[in-house]
Protein backbone atom coordinates (compact mmCIF):
# COMPACT_ATOMS: atom_id res chain seq x y z
CA UNK A 1 0.00 0.00 0.00
CA UNK A 2 2.86 2.39 0.75
CA UNK A 3 4.43 1.68 -2.64
CA UNK A 4 1.09 2.35 -4.33
CA UNK A 5 0.69 5.60 -2.41
CA UNK A 6 4.15 6.87 -3.40
CA UNK A 7 4.01 6.14 -7.11
CA UNK A 8 3.43 9.01 -9.56
CA UNK A 9 -0.14 9.62 -10.80
CA UNK A 10 -1.07 7.95 -14.09
CA UNK A 11 -3.56 9.82 -16.23
CA UNK A 12 -5.84 12.79 -15.77
CA UNK A 13 -8.14 11.05 -13.28
CA UNK A 14 -5.39 10.28 -10.78
CA UNK A 15 -3.99 13.79 -11.20
CA UNK A 16 -7.39 15.30 -10.36
CA UNK A 17 -7.69 13.01 -7.33
CA UNK A 18 -4.25 14.12 -6.11
CA UNK A 19 -5.28 17.76 -6.58
CA UNK A 20 -8.26 17.12 -4.30
CA UNK A 21 -5.88 15.70 -1.71
CA UNK A 22 -3.77 18.85 -2.01
CA UNK A 23 -6.95 20.87 -1.44
CA UNK A 24 -7.44 18.87 1.74
CA UNK A 25 -4.01 19.94 2.99
CA UNK A 26 -4.79 23.58 2.18
CA UNK A 27 -8.14 23.22 3.91
CA UNK A 28 -6.46 22.18 7.17
CA UNK A 29 -4.42 25.40 7.17
CA UNK A 30 -7.33 27.64 6.17
CA UNK A 31 -9.80 26.08 8.63
CA UNK A 32 -7.33 26.19 11.52
CA UNK A 33 -6.44 29.84 10.95
CA UNK A 34 -10.00 30.91 10.21
CA UNK A 35 -11.94 28.86 12.74
CA UNK A 36 -9.77 27.06 15.31
CA UNK A 37 -8.57 23.80 16.83
CA UNK A 38 -11.85 21.89 16.45
CA UNK A 39 -11.85 22.53 12.71
CA UNK A 40 -8.21 21.42 12.55
CA UNK A 41 -9.26 18.08 14.04
CA UNK A 42 -12.14 17.77 11.54
CA UNK A 43 -9.85 18.28 8.54
CA UNK A 44 -7.05 16.15 9.95
CA UNK A 45 -9.48 13.20 10.06
CA UNK A 46 -10.73 14.15 6.60
CA UNK A 47 -7.19 14.08 5.23
CA UNK A 48 -6.76 10.51 6.45
CA UNK A 49 -9.83 9.59 4.44
CA UNK A 50 -8.46 11.42 1.40
CA UNK A 51 -5.21 9.46 1.53
CA UNK A 52 -6.78 6.01 1.83
CA UNK A 53 -8.07 5.61 -1.77
CA UNK A 54 -4.58 6.49 -3.03
CA UNK A 55 -3.05 3.83 -0.81
CA UNK A 56 -5.61 1.26 -1.96
CA UNK A 57 -5.02 2.02 -5.64
CA UNK A 58 -8.72 2.78 -6.16
CA UNK A 59 -9.97 3.61 -9.64
CA UNK A 60 -9.81 7.38 -10.28
CA UNK A 61 -13.58 7.85 -10.49
CA UNK A 62 -14.07 6.44 -6.99
CA UNK A 63 -11.00 8.29 -5.68
CA UNK A 64 -12.40 11.60 -6.95
CA UNK A 65 -15.89 10.86 -5.60
CA UNK A 66 -14.49 9.93 -2.19
CA UNK A 67 -12.25 12.99 -2.03
CA UNK A 68 -14.94 15.46 -3.01
CA UNK A 69 -17.47 13.85 -0.67
CA UNK A 70 -15.19 13.99 2.37
CA UNK A 71 -14.05 17.56 1.65
CA UNK A 72 -17.63 18.75 1.16
CA UNK A 73 -18.71 16.95 4.33
CA UNK A 74 -15.94 18.61 6.35
CA UNK A 75 -16.56 22.12 4.98
CA UNK A 76 -20.30 21.63 5.48
CA UNK A 77 -19.60 21.13 9.18
CA UNK A 78 -17.37 24.19 9.41
CA UNK A 79 -19.78 26.40 7.47
CA UNK A 80 -22.83 24.98 9.30
CA UNK A 81 -24.58 23.81 6.14
CA UNK A 82 -26.08 20.89 8.07
CA UNK A 83 -28.29 23.21 10.08
CA UNK A 84 -28.95 25.87 7.44
CA UNK A 85 -29.68 23.82 4.28
CA UNK A 86 -32.75 21.54 4.55
CA UNK A 87 -31.98 17.91 3.69
CA UNK A 88 -28.24 18.54 3.31
CA UNK A 89 -27.41 16.47 6.39
CA UNK A 90 -29.25 13.41 5.03
CA UNK A 91 -27.64 13.74 1.59
CA UNK A 92 -24.13 13.92 3.02
CA UNK A 93 -24.77 10.97 5.33
CA UNK A 94 -26.06 8.93 2.38
CA UNK A 95 -23.05 9.61 0.17
CA UNK A 96 -20.33 9.79 2.82
CA UNK A 97 -21.35 6.63 4.65
CA UNK A 98 -21.46 4.82 1.33
CA UNK A 99 -17.97 6.00 0.42
CA UNK A 100 -16.54 5.18 3.85
CA UNK A 101 -18.15 1.73 3.90
CA UNK A 102 -16.70 0.97 0.45
CA UNK A 103 -13.21 2.05 1.55
CA UNK A 104 -13.48 -0.05 4.71
CA UNK A 105 -14.51 -3.08 2.65
CA UNK A 106 -11.56 -2.60 0.28
CA UNK A 107 -9.20 -2.43 3.27
CA UNK A 108 -10.71 -5.64 4.63
CA UNK A 109 -10.21 -7.31 1.26
CA UNK A 110 -6.60 -6.12 1.01
CA UNK A 111 -5.94 -7.67 4.42
CA UNK A 112 -7.66 -10.92 3.43
CA UNK A 113 -10.56 -10.55 5.88
CA UNK A 114 -13.30 -10.05 3.27
CA UNK A 115 -13.65 -11.72 -0.14
CA UNK A 116 -15.57 -9.53 -2.58
CA UNK A 117 -16.48 -12.23 -5.04
CA UNK A 118 -18.48 -11.67 -8.19
CA UNK A 119 -19.15 -15.24 -9.23
CA UNK A 120 -21.11 -16.60 -6.28
CA UNK A 121 -24.56 -15.15 -5.66
CA UNK A 122 -24.46 -16.15 -1.99
CA UNK A 123 -21.00 -14.67 -1.44
CA UNK A 124 -22.06 -11.45 -3.17
CA UNK A 125 -25.11 -11.23 -0.92
CA UNK A 126 -22.92 -11.74 2.14
CA UNK A 127 -20.58 -8.98 0.93
CA UNK A 128 -23.50 -6.57 0.51
CA UNK A 129 -24.64 -7.34 4.05
CA UNK A 130 -21.13 -6.79 5.42
CA UNK A 131 -20.69 -3.46 3.61
CA UNK A 132 -24.12 -2.28 4.78
CA UNK A 133 -23.22 -3.24 8.35
CA UNK A 134 -19.95 -1.34 8.05
CA UNK A 135 -21.82 1.75 6.92
CA UNK A 136 -24.28 1.49 9.79
CA UNK A 137 -21.41 1.04 12.25
CA UNK A 138 -19.62 4.13 10.96
CA UNK A 139 -22.92 5.98 11.13
CA UNK A 140 -23.22 5.11 14.83
CA UNK A 141 -19.65 6.32 15.46
CA UNK A 142 -20.49 9.54 13.59
CA UNK A 143 -23.55 10.15 15.76
CA UNK A 144 -21.61 9.43 18.95
CA UNK A 145 -18.98 11.93 17.84
CA UNK A 146 -21.69 14.53 17.24
CA UNK A 147 -23.15 13.90 20.70
CA UNK A 148 -19.74 14.20 22.34
CA UNK A 149 -19.04 17.35 20.37
CA UNK A 150 -22.35 18.86 21.44
CA UNK A 151 -21.82 18.08 25.12
CA UNK A 152 -18.07 18.55 25.47
CA UNK A 153 -16.97 20.96 22.76
CA UNK A 154 -19.64 23.19 21.24
CA UNK A 155 -23.36 23.20 22.07
CA UNK A 156 -24.07 24.59 18.59
CA UNK A 157 -23.47 21.11 17.16
CA UNK A 158 -27.01 19.93 16.53
CA UNK A 159 -28.15 16.62 17.96
CA UNK A 160 -31.61 15.14 18.43
CA UNK A 161 -33.50 11.85 18.27
CA UNK A 162 -35.14 12.44 14.88
CA UNK A 163 -31.88 13.78 13.46
CA UNK A 164 -29.93 10.75 14.67
CA UNK A 165 -32.39 8.18 13.33
CA UNK A 166 -32.67 9.98 9.99
CA UNK A 167 -28.89 10.13 9.65
CA UNK A 168 -28.51 6.43 10.44
CA UNK A 169 -31.16 5.44 7.90
CA UNK A 170 -29.63 7.63 5.19
CA UNK A 171 -26.15 6.31 5.94
CA UNK A 172 -27.33 2.71 5.92
CA UNK A 173 -29.00 3.17 2.52
CA UNK A 174 -25.81 4.73 1.15
CA UNK A 175 -23.79 1.78 2.41
CA UNK A 176 -26.28 -0.63 0.83
CA UNK A 177 -25.77 1.06 -2.54
CA UNK A 178 -22.01 0.81 -2.07
CA UNK A 179 -22.30 -2.87 -1.28
CA UNK A 180 -24.14 -3.47 -4.55
CA UNK A 181 -21.64 -1.35 -6.51
CA UNK A 182 -18.52 -2.71 -4.80
CA UNK A 183 -17.48 -5.21 -7.52
CA UNK A 184 -17.37 -2.34 -10.04
CA UNK A 185 -15.31 -0.23 -7.64
CA UNK A 186 -12.99 -3.16 -6.98
CA UNK A 187 -12.58 -3.86 -10.70
CA UNK A 188 -10.58 -0.66 -11.07
CA UNK A 189 -7.79 -1.77 -8.72
CA UNK A 190 -4.71 0.24 -9.80
CA UNK A 191 -2.44 -0.75 -6.93
CA UNK A 192 1.15 -1.78 -7.58
CA UNK A 193 0.34 -5.37 -6.56
CA UNK A 194 -2.58 -5.55 -9.00
CA UNK A 195 -0.41 -4.20 -11.81
CA UNK A 196 2.25 -6.80 -11.10
CA UNK A 197 -0.33 -9.60 -11.09
CA UNK A 198 -1.72 -8.41 -14.43
CA UNK A 199 1.74 -8.19 -15.95
CA UNK A 200 2.64 -11.64 -14.65
CA UNK A 201 -0.57 -13.13 -16.07
CA UNK A 202 0.02 -11.49 -19.44
CA UNK A 203 3.54 -12.89 -19.50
Amino acid sequence: MIETFLRAPRGAGETVADAIRAAGVVSIVVATIGWGVVEFAVFALTLLGLLLPRMLGSRPAFDILAGLTLLIAAWSSVLEFYTTIPGWDLLIHFVANGVIAAMAALVLEKTGILDIARGSRHTRAASIIVVTALGLAFGVVWEIAEWLGHNLVDSRIFVGYDDTIGDLVAGGLGALVSGVALPAIRAGDRSVDATRRATSSAG
